[in-house]
């Protein structure tokens, strides 16, 4: 892919001391993980399925714990692998480019794609573990979905009784501080801010741009569908994320990275 967009960022990025890319659910709809709130997404096809992921609708009612675990058990995640946009990413951070991944997903492919763990910031959380709402005591996930693999519909803490869920922010959950606290800082340090992917309507996660703009940095958007921060960009992207990243990072590394 190459146009004078591409060829821009791609200098831009090329000539930057701190890049900090956000993602979202987009960057990995090509691994075969659905987005939510796209066309074909999770909550517009079942718009129940977002109770799931509500924490007060988890805590109150378990039968919204039972389909929950089920769609952990079932996530595409397990059998997902990183693809084109994941792995440029990862070459442009070997390459002493890339300050910060921070993301929305839980999905772990930054990492499985060769990110280092260090600087992806997992906004919120990750399915990789469960942790118990009571006590806070985690445990990896896989532990967990043996025990509903074995009749369990609703495994609590071993520990303490509590209820389990993932170690990913809900609705009604708040981000960890410290988390949130490094990207804040990712944001605000970064002279290209680059967001793949992302519809842009959470906050805080959509915030980030805001304090990326007011530090003066060049706003790109990657996504299909309008954001609410499409005027503070300096360029849009409505391609599809699988060509636009990979060319942005061909661009920026083609005279010697």
């Amino acid at each position: 892919m190459r146009d004078t967009a591409v060829d821009e960022v791609a200098r831009w990025v090329r000539e930057a001391e701190r890049v900090t890319v956000l993602t979202g659910a987009g960057i990995s709809t090509d691994s075969g993980i659905p987005d939510f709130r796209g066309p074909g997404g999770v909550w517009t096809r079942d718009p129940e399925a977002a109770r799931l992921v509500t924490l007060p609708d988890y805590l109150a009612d378990p039968e919204v714990r039972r389909r929950a675990w089920l769609a952990r058990r079932d996530s595409p995640a397990w059998r997902a692998a990183p693809n084109a946009a994941h792995l440029a990413l990862v070459e442009l951070e070997r390459a002493g480019r890339l300050y910060a991944t921070i993301t929305q997903n839980i999905d772990g492919l930054h990492q499985r794609a060769g990110a280092e763990p260090d600087r992806v910031i997992e906004l919120h959380g990750t399915l990789y573990r469960a942790e118990c709402l009571l006590c806070a005591r985690q445990v990896p996930m896989t532990e967990v979905l043996d025990r509903v693999a074995s009749g369990d519909p609703d495994p609590a803490c071993t520990a303490c009784g509590g209820v389990l869920k993932s170690a990913t922010v809900s609705f009604g959950q708040a981000l960890d501080p410290a988390v949130l606290s490094a990207a804040t800082a990712a944001a605000a340090a970064a002279e290209v801010f680059l967001a793949v992917g992302t519809s842009l309507t959470v906050h805080p996660a959509a915030g980030l741009v805001d304090l990326a703009a007011a530090a003066g940095a060049r706003i790109v958007l990657v996504n299909a569908e309008p954001t609410p921060y499409d005027e503070l960009a300096a360029h849009r992207f409505t391609a599809p994320i699988g060509v636009v990243v990979p060319a942005i990072v061909r661009g920026a590394l083609r005279d010697g990275g």
